[in-house]
């Protein structure tokens, strides 16, 4: 493990881990729930998140892009911490198209063209991350996704569906990396 998967996984454990009974957003019940906020909404946690999810690009070969985002709420200050740690811009995708004003799903500096990172805090089943990534695609803005990262992986099958779409996939850390298994 790096030292910044390793920091970010006692920051997740200390902050964001709670063990009990809960209902996941898939509908799963599980033992342990991550409530990547806990963490993500700290100020002292930003510069952290946001080096561990630029260090997981550039492992994966995801080093150049021009813009961040994903679905709010939970991925928002995710974008915010990587934009500002790779100098580029930050954008939400709206779970509803906005009526008023200029409309749309789309939040923020994403302009046409951009190669995109979509992001989260979390995914079991990743449905959240790839609404975001759909609602990027099918803008009217010709950007090009060129990664998908989020801060831990509970589920494990993420990545084969984002292999299927030919989209490079940078997972910080995994469920196995705090001690889980995935699925669980």
């Amino acid at each position: 493990m790096r030292p910044v998967q390793a920091e970010l996984a006692a920051a997740l454990r200390h902050h964001a881990i709670r063990e009990g009974e809960f209902t996941l957003a898939s509908g799963r019940t599980s033992n342990w729930y991550l409530d990547g906020r806990r963490l993500t909404f700290r100020g002292d946690a930003l510069d952290l998140v946001g080096r561990a999810v630029v260090e997981a690009l550039d492992a994966a070969g995801v080093d150049t892009f021009d813009s961040v985002g994903g679905l709010e709420l939970g991925a928002v200050p995710v974008a915010l911490a990587v934009a500002r740690e790779s100098g580029t811009r930050a954008f939400a995708v709206r779970k509803d198209a906005k009526a008023h004003g200029v409309g749309g799903r789309i939040a923020g500096p994403l302009e046409a063209g951009d190669r995109v990172v979509v992001v989260e805090d979390t995914a079991t089943t990743g449905a959240s991350l790839l609404a975001a990534l759909d609602a990027v695609v099918a803008s009217d803005l010709d950007c090009r996704v060129v990664g998908v990262s989020l801060l831990l992986d509970r589920g494990g099958t993420l990545a084969a569906e984002l292999e299927r779409r030919g989209v490079t996939y940078a997972p910080v850390l995994g469920a196995p990396d705090l001690g889980y298994p995935y699925g669980s």
